[in-house]
């Protein structure tokens, strides 16, 4: 087991693994930019380390900046959270050429799964189902016409290298199809620095359903149910939840052990989650895979009573499933979380700001995860989401209402957030029967 890690990581991630080093007596060390030094879980860790500036480029996606803070600190290992340098592979193996573990999949899983035509001709080969989809595109409009041809209208252009809904464009015609690969290879190229293109069939109306796995490096693999993530805004999930609501169970956990499978036999290591779409015709298939701890984990382990986080830690280190997990993991109740953003509740464009009032909820079967505290700034830097409430109950229709109740109770003053539109959400008719779809925020959102 390691004695001291860096958390190479901010904000509500940050705050959750320092908890788990703790919980584990693992020594910790953390980050922290300009923009970021009096947030709380920076006195929380055990030592922290300044990285000058407060833009993510000159901070926490600085390589050579946090490779000179591990060898500055002596930790043994770095767990790298969610986004940022979590699943460059370059950058784990930077840690570990340094003498240091990374607390993730081995590299060479980070890569394979990375680039996400790679990864649909990886999962492909091991028969994971998949929709139609191209090649790479390159610069010919034709021979890019042809292939959104042979998939048939209408398509997607997804980037290549990235994820997170950046630069994925919809096109419903051929007369649409250049225009959305120009705006498309703009963004990626922006947002990734590689502007590697492919299309993807378009699903109407799918079900976002991804499956969280555990390996150890001796060759076992578990999976710890799903999480339904289809309430999205612009391919951003939103709410997500667990049980997926209103699918037959046994369907879903074939799908789960399928993947089990199929992961096994990649020798895949650590922690990851799959996702897929499943469209209306009941028909699955492969979206990506995350080599990654993901935002909404918390939902897991509210339903199986694991620490995903300590589990991820444990099995990084090298300690075998057996002795990491226990030997039956059962999915108790029904977990719903939401992300509570710094935003406008109608335009939704981010609204950085002064914390003037931060009361978050409490109480029987409610978790908040956050990096923040009253006084604090919310600033234009990163990533606009300040809080997750996570909520548990015996059935859905009590999680459901457990979380409305808890979202009222949030007090959040000095900056606009979407907690409005949270509430709209689950005061829909179609959220509450369990009809969810990737689509469904949108028609939400034409209503008002």
């Amino acid at each position: 087991m390691y004695s001291k890690v860096l958390v190479a990581n901010r904000g509500a991630v940050a705050a959750r693994v320092i908890r788990a080093l703790k919980g584990l007596g693992i020594r910790s060390a953390v980050l922290y930019s300009d923009a970021d030094k009096d947030l709380p879980y920076v006195a929380q860790a055990d030592e922290a380390i300044a990285l000058p500036g407060s833009a993510a480029t000159e901070t926490y996606l600085n390589q050579p900046a946090v490779l000179a803070a591990l060898a500055t600190c002596g930790a043994d290992a770095v767990h790298p959270g969610y986004g940022f340098l979590s699943e460059n592979a370059g950058f784990a193996r930077r840690v570990t050429e340094a003498g240091a573990g990374f607390i993730g999949p081995s590299p060479q899983w980070i890569e394979a799964m990375g680039h996400k035509t790679r990864a649909r001709d990886t999962m492909a080969s091991l028969g994971m189902p998949m929709s139609r989809s191209s090649g790479l595109l390159g610069a010919d409009a034709a021979a890019n016409l042809r292939e959104a041809a042979a998939i048939g209208f209408p398509v997607l252009v997804k980037p290549a290298g990235g994820g997170g809904g950046i630069g994925m464009v919809a096109a419903r015609s051929a007369e649409e199809l250049e225009r959305a690969v120009g705006q498309a290879r703009a963004l990626t190229q922006r947002s990734f620095a590689c502007d590697d293109l492919y299309l993807e069939r378009l699903m109407e109306k799918p079900r976002h359903i991804e499956f969280q796995v555990l390996a150890d490096r001796h060759g076992e693999v578990r999976h710890l149910f799903e999480r339904d993530c289809s309430i999205q805004r612009r391919h951003q999930k939103v709410i997500e939840e667990s049980p997926a609501p209103r699918l037959p169970r046994a369907q879903v956990l074939e799908r789960a052990d399928e993947i089990v499978r199929v992961l096994s036999r990649m020798g895949y290591d650590v922690i990851g989650t799959v996702e897929m779409l499943r469209d209306m015709a009941g028909e699955w298939n492969f979206l990506e895979m995350n080599t990654r701890l993901q935002v909404e984990h918390a939902v897991t382990e509210e339903i199986t009573g694991i620490d995903l986080v300590a589990a991820q830690v444990k099995l990084a280190s090298g300690m075998r499933m057996r002795d990491v997990l226990p030997a039956e993991v059962q999915s108790r109740g029904h977990a719903i979380e939401a992300r509570i953003y710094a935003e406008d509740p109608v335009k939704f464009y981010p609204s950085p700001g002064l914390l003037e009032v931060f009361r978050m909820p409490a109480g029987d079967g409610v978790r908040v995860e956050t990096g923040y505290a009253e006084g604090n700034r919310v600033t234009p830097h990163y990533d606009p989401m300040i809080a997750k409430v996570i909520v548990h109950a015996p059935s859905r229709d009590g999680a459901i209402a457990r979380l409305e109740q808890a979202l009222r109770a949030t007090e959040i003053a000095g900056l606009k957030t979407n907690l409005p539109f949270l509430l709209k959400i689950l005061a829909s008719a179609e959220f509450r029967s369990g009809e969810v779809h990737t689509g469904l925020v949108g028609e939400i959102a034409a209503r008002h």
